[in-house]
């Protein structure tokens, strides 16, 4: 598979790389006025956040390269609680190194293991996660279904869907190799009035001999949500935890953006995002349970060049 015609179809069909995002400003600290966030998600006077809560990165002296595992799951997938499992584990045993996104989608968005009936009730998919999980079943053929899911979207095979069996040496020879390409640090600001966030993301592409082109994505995850679940012997667990679930992409850009000139700063990219934090699945609503991913990839292999999570507290 070409994927470098990723950046082309999108661009065409979604305009999603070439039109700049509606919740971004194009520059850093100092920041202009004439912004394209929402501001009003702020409860006071603009001037003050940006006098006050606009963040100034420090130097970012991190020089470890984190892993990004995506799960692909549902709630009615027999196999699909071990394959949770192992990736929570290796998220345990590796803090802040490891990430994982459980993406509710199948090799066509909804299948039988994402949809709901009188039983499970629960709509666990959203429009970007399935997007994503159609785009994957037609050009990886490693996606032959749930449970399955890249890490850091390498290649592997021949393809960047891989069994749970292949994501523990995966994720350990990543977490292993010195090779940090992208550094990424954010910030965020929550007003629970509002419940608005306004994210700020530093990126320093640190290898210069990067040619392709990169992306930025930003998944915004629930987690450790209790609700039904099909267990590997046909029984349903109405109490199981569901975590790190992917609820959407910010700008609801499934790929995201590319990161252009615009972006550019003393060396360094900036994006910024403003968005509401949306109830839990349930309907209940607690800030804490939320958090963002963001991650850096190239546009042509598709590869996670680092990922990192930003906590809305």
């Amino acid at each position: 598979m070409k994927k470098g015609i990723l950046f082309i179809a999108f661009a065409i069909a979604f305009g999603l790389y070439l039109l700049p995002s509606c919740d971004r400003v194009a520059n850093p600290y100092p920041p202009v006025v004439n912004l394209e966030l929402d501001t009003t998600l702020y409860p006071g006077n603009w001037s003050d956040y940006l006098a006050n809560k606009w963040p100034t990165f420090t130097a970012n002296t991190n020089t470890d390269r984190n892993v990004l595992i995506e799960d692909f799951t549902g709630h009615k997938c027999i196999f699909c609680p071990a394959a949770a499992d192992l990736a929570h584990q290796l998220q345990l045993a590796n803090p802040g190194r490891v990430h994982v996104a459980s993406i509710h989608a199948g090799v066509d968005g909804i299948g039988d293991f994402q949809s709901v009936d009188a039983e499970y009730t629960l709509d666990f998919t959203n429009p970007d996660g399935l997007f994503i999980g159609t785009w994957f079943g037609t050009n990886d053929g490693g996606f032959v279904g749930n449970p399955r899911g890249p890490v850091s979207r390498v290649t592997n095979g021949g393809n960047i869907f891989q069994s749970p069996g292949q994501w523990s040496s995966m994720t350990s020879t990543l977490l292993s190799e010195n090779n940090l390409k992208v550094n990424l640090q954010a910030d965020l600001n929550y007003y629970p009035s509002t419940k608005g966030a306004f994210l700020h993301v530093e990126i320093d592409k640190i290898d210069q001999t990067l040619t392709n082109e990169l992306g930025i994505v930003a998944y915004l995850l629930e987690d450790s949500l209790v609700g039904d679940q099909k267990m590997s012997d046909n029984s349903h667990n109405h109490n199981y935890i569901h975590r790190d679930i992917h609820r959407k992409n910010l700008n609801n850009m499934p790929f995201g953006r590319q990161l252009t000139a615009a972006d550019l700063n003393n060396g360094k990219y900036y994006v910024n995002y403003s968005f509401v934090v949306p109830n839990q699945l349930d309907g209940n609503y607690n800030a804490e349970n939320m958090h963002v991913l963001i991650y850096v990839y190239d546009m042509t292999t598709l590869e996670v060049y680092q990922v990192i999570k930003q906590k809305i507290e």
